[in-house]
């Protein structure tokens, strides 16, 4: 056998580390809310397990699709194309209810508040309209927070870093479920409409998620119904592929951006990819985007006029007066520069603010005056910079929804109050459109100041709400700046529109925080209807993402890596080739023999210190010249399966006579199989013998122990696989290698770090 020696390193580096952490958990546990949560980002967390993306090939699986012949298989493709439909058009209604309901609210508050202000800017008294506002959105945002601290935390933020580990192969309690999904979608209302600095785009991504994970599995587990359709779809393979096209169908409902949305989920979400599976995502966000529209444009009364196929509509940009010539490269370049550094500052912020937040405000209570402190203050900043700017435009032929008048002339309007006393989307389309001249230079510097401030506030409040239109708008109003101050340089020369730099400023922005370039240069492209732009918010979008990766990583990667998930990059650390399987690997494992005693598997499974999810199987009687080899793998919700249907006999030498199991059997149980607990076991029974050669799989994913940790990485990624054996040449198991292992290898700025594993 091997030296010990070369395990013990390995052994006490993980065994002392989590002992530790399992004491201090065990000290801390009694006072139920400590006043600080210690919280360090060099952790990760054991609570997230991996999906099974890898088919387990077991004889009941051989057999089942033995017995499908050529025309079943046709039915099962016709199936598949069936739920992307019904994905596209759910995602597209879901995002038409989203909007209207905001309309609709926050019409009616809008129009509150400017009776209130109109009426009390002739008397005097503006202090209690201020009053009005803030108390509005502070009890709107209340009820917000509150349905998603109290009843569903996962729906908290924009859901997007949720779907990208879902996707990855991370399995985050509660992330598709029916119940995310109806506070996600009200607490989007609520937030949007309490005036926070959020957008409803995001959340829509995780809500078209949702939605797919509860098509494609035809039944709902939190409703207790079963509608007997799409069983064979009851499988994390299929269940993560129609999510893929869930989040697509998502982005192109809100952006109107189908090709966008396919894209968005090769870039950000899907981690495995195939030719048909492109082609049937791309119909998801076709639907999704024609729905919305058809059902927008019935609701706005023109039946016939698709004129709204997304959440934000950018507006067409002219080709005729927005040109842009070759001199203006450099200047687009410089702005992606800006956008780059902007997006950075805006991570780093958010990062110290969010470690501040897992620290302190990890109560549900403490959360909801959190984020009612924040809905009253971005009240009384917009409320003060309204109050205070003298910024007066006239009212012909301007497109202002609620124009307050304040202390300007008759016939005038404030211009502060188009940014700040509008929804975020409107708010966008303004600073792409209006005319040269609509806003003062220094209305747009304090409001960029200040909204940028607010909107890296709110990013991780526990409210469903998105960061997209955010960002977009903090970047219009800068980029709107720059165009406004080169006007002014090159004495007011026809190619400088504004509205042009508000574009470029807003995609190098939320390039910036997002990092994302390929989908995000198709959905500006698609949202502005024009393709003249593409080359430039490429380039833009490049450099922001260059300069922005120099300095921290992108938002999405940040929030995930805070939570302490095990996420699987492209790619292994550079250099970690000197690693190999050996030293990566968790021993000693947990085998079980092919015929087993019951009492051993459910000692096994009950065990709580080693909550493995998947056991080796080994020949069941070595004798001295034969070798325990492998012999396949079980899975822990296979075998408690097993132990539910008591599929076990006397003694060893029977043959099993009793029902046989289906692969019915355990899609059933699928996805939420039954704790150990739950399965009563007797004295007699444990004595009894467990077969479990048809059961397990045979044929199971091994490397030898010299692999190196590149080569271990590429193939447990590229297979999506959740445990890959590690055995020695005589194929006796060695060790095993799960996601933990893997993802604990990661480049810091002094090289390659390992990070500690702990239980929180």
């Amino acid at each position: 056998q091997l030296t010990p020696s070369s395990f013990l390193r390995i052994g006490q580096l993980s065994n002392v580390d989590l002992n530790e952490d399992i004491r201090e958990l065990e000290t801390e546990l009694p006072r139920q809310h400590p006043n600080e949560i210690p919280h360090n980002e060099k952790l990760l967390s054991l609570k997230y397990e991996s999906l099974d993306y890898d088919n387990s090939e077991n004889q009941l699986f051989l057999e089942e699709e033995r017995r499908i012949n050529h025309a079943a298989f046709r039915t099962v493709e016709i199936k598949r194309w069936v739920i992307c439909a019904m994905i596209g058009i759910l995602t597209g209604l879901v995002a038409c209810f989203i909007d209207i309901v905001v309309e609709k609210l926050a019409g009616l508050k809008y129009r509150v508040v400017k009776g209130n202000i109109d009426k009390f800017t002739e008397k005097g008294g503006l202090s209690f309209s201020l009053l009005l506002w803030a108390t509005l959105n502070a009890s709107v945002v209340m009820v917000g927070s509150v349905i998603v601290a109290f009843i569903e935390p996962v729906a908290a933020g924009s859901g997007i870093p949720q779907i990208k580990c879902y996707l990855n192969g991370v399995k985050i309690p509660h992330v598709v479920r029916l119940k995310t999904l109806v506070i996600k979608v009200c607490g989007v209302i609520l937030s949007v409409v309490g005036g926070l600095a959020v957008g409803k785009e995001g959340p829509m991504i995780h809500s078209g998620a949702v939605i797919a994970a509860g098509i494609s599995q035809g039944r709902s587990t939190s409703l207790k119904r079963d509608f007997k359709i799409f069983e064979y779809f009851r499988r994390d393979t299929e269940k993560r592929d129609f999510v893929s096209a869930g989040a697509a169908a998502g982005v192109s409902a809100a952006f109107g951006a189908p090709v966008g949305g396919v894209l968005f989920s090769l870039e950000e979400g899907a981690s495995f990819w195939n030719q048909f599976l492109t082609w049937r995502i791309f119909f998801a966000s076709m639907i999704s985007t024609f729905t919305l529209n058809s059902v927008l444009s019935v609701y706005h009364g023109n039946a016939w006029d698709l004129s709204s196929p997304g959440l934000i509509n950018f507006g067409r940009f002219d080709n005729e007066k927005m040109g842009y010539t070759i001199q203006e490269i450099p200047i687009f370049i410089f702005m992606g520069v800006v956008g780059g550094i902007l997006g950075a500052l805006f991570n780093a912020l958010n990062y110290w603010l969010t470690m501040f937040r897992i620290r302190y405000i990890h109560r549900p209570c403490l959360q909801v005056v959190e984020a009612m402190l924040v809905a009253a203050v971005t009240a009384t900043v917009g409320f003060v910079m309204i109050y205070c700017s003298r910024d007066c435009q006239p009212i012909q032929g301007s497109t202002v929804a609620y124009p307050l008048q304040l202390f300007c002339a008759d016939g005038e309007y404030n211009s502060m109050a188009t940014a700040f006393f509008n929804t975020p989307e409107k708010s966008v389309v303004n600073l792409f459109h209006d005319p040269p001249g609509s806003y003062n230079p220094m209305t747009l510097g304090m409001f960029t100041l200040m909204y940028f401030f607010l909107a890296c506030w709110t990013y991780g409040l526990t409210v469903s709400a998105g960061v997209f239109i955010p960002s977009l708008l903090i970047g219009a109003a800068w980029g709107r700046l720059f165009g406004i101050s080169l006007s002014y340089l090159t004495k007011g020369s026809i190619w400088a529109d504004p509205g042009k730099y508000a574009l470029m400023g807003a995609a190098a922005q939320l390039g910036g925080i997002v990092r994302m370039t390929l989908s995000l240069t198709v959905i500006m492209m698609e949202a502005t209807g024009n393709v003249t732009y593409g080359f430039p918010i490429m380039l833009v979008l490049m450099t922001a993402k260059i300069v922005g990766d120099y300095f921290v990583e992108g938002l999405y990667d940040m929030h995930i890596q805070l939570q302490s998930v095990p996420f699987l990059h492209w790619e292994a650390p550079v250099t970690s080739h000197s690693l190999t399987a050996r030293e990566v690997m968790s021993t000693p494992v947990t085998c079980l023999r092919r015929i087993e005693r019951v009492g051993t598997v459910v000692d096994i499974l009950s065990d709580t210190s080693s909550n493995h999810n998947g056991f080796p199987v080994v020949e069941s009687n070595p004798d001295a010249t034969q070798v325990a080899g492998l012999r396949g793998l079980i899975l822990r919700s296979q075998l408690i399966v097993l132990l539910k249907h008591k599929v076990f006999v006397e003694r060893a030498n029977l043959s099993l006579v009793q029902r046989r199991l289906k692969l019915k059997d355990f899609r059933d149980a699928y996805p939420r199989f039954p704790p150990i607990q739950s399965i009563h076991v007797s004295q007699d029974e444990r004595e009894c013998m467990i077969d479990l050669s048809e059961f397990m799989n045979p044929s199971p994913y091994t490397v030898p122990q010299e692999a190196s940790l590149p080569r271990v990485f590429k193939l447990f990624r590229a297979l999506g696989l959740r445990h890959l054996v590690v055995v020695d040449n005589r194929n006796e198991v060695v060790g095993m290698v799960t996601r933990k292992d893997l993802a604990r290898y990661r480049l810091g700025k002094e090289g390659l770090e390992e990070l500690s594993l702990a239980q929180t």
